[in-house]
């Protein structure tokens, strides 16, 4: 069975993105989806400086770190504050690069965003679509979710058009996931 790991780029506990990344794991169907959350990684901000005086990286870095390692797929959903990454994830990231620079170690990514205005997280999703793939992310899919509000209730997308889009996009994702495994076994 396929495991996959979907996770928010959100430390706030109402994020729109956990909401968004929970749903579409539950899209996902004959793979284990294990949803982390980033604050039970809690990280100091990361500097070199901090790095040297720690003889290395964080224990907590290490360990979201290995999740990805151990994981067939990748679902996240990044929020965007002042048109980039949250600082948390950012952190986040700044630490698990230092460990391993292919940090994505090149599984099938389903990227998103939800967003409460128009643009759906446009401007982070940029960002990750330039950044993610130097550290070797096989970004599959991108679904941008906007005007959160409007489109999101009960736990899951109201809007018909919006959801077939994540449908196809997860379906999309599972049969890259899919033809990676078959491909690995030979």
């Amino acid at each position: 069975m396929n495991r996959i790991i979907a996770f928010a780029g959100s430390n706030s506990t109402k994020s729109i993105n956990k909401q968004l990344v929970a749903y579409a794991a539950g899209l996902i169907e004959q793979s284990e989806v294990k949803i982390l959350d980033l604050n039970d990684f809690e990280l100091p901000l990361f500097g070199v400086d901090l790095e040297k005086k720690l003889g290395g990286q964080p224990k907590n870095a290490h360990r979201f770190l290995e999740h990805i390692r151990l994981a067939d797929g990748i679902i996240v959903s990044l929020a965007e504050h002042n048109g980039a990454y949250t600082a948390a994830f950012k952190n986040l990231f700044d630490w698990m690069s230092r460990i391993e620079g292919k940090t994505f170690y090149g599984k099938p990514m389903l990227l998103m965003a939800a967003s409460p205005g128009g643009r759906g997280g446009k401007s982070v999703l940029d960002i990750a679509q330039d950044r993610f793939p130097r550290h070797n992310a096989n970004i599959v899919d991108i679904f941008s979710l906007p005007s959160f509000d409007d489109n999101f209730n009960d736990g899951k997308i109201t809007n018909l058009e919006l959801n077939d889009d994540l449908t196809r996009k997860v379906e999309k994702f599972q049969a890259a996931i899919k033809t990676i495994t078959e491909t690995a076994r030979g």
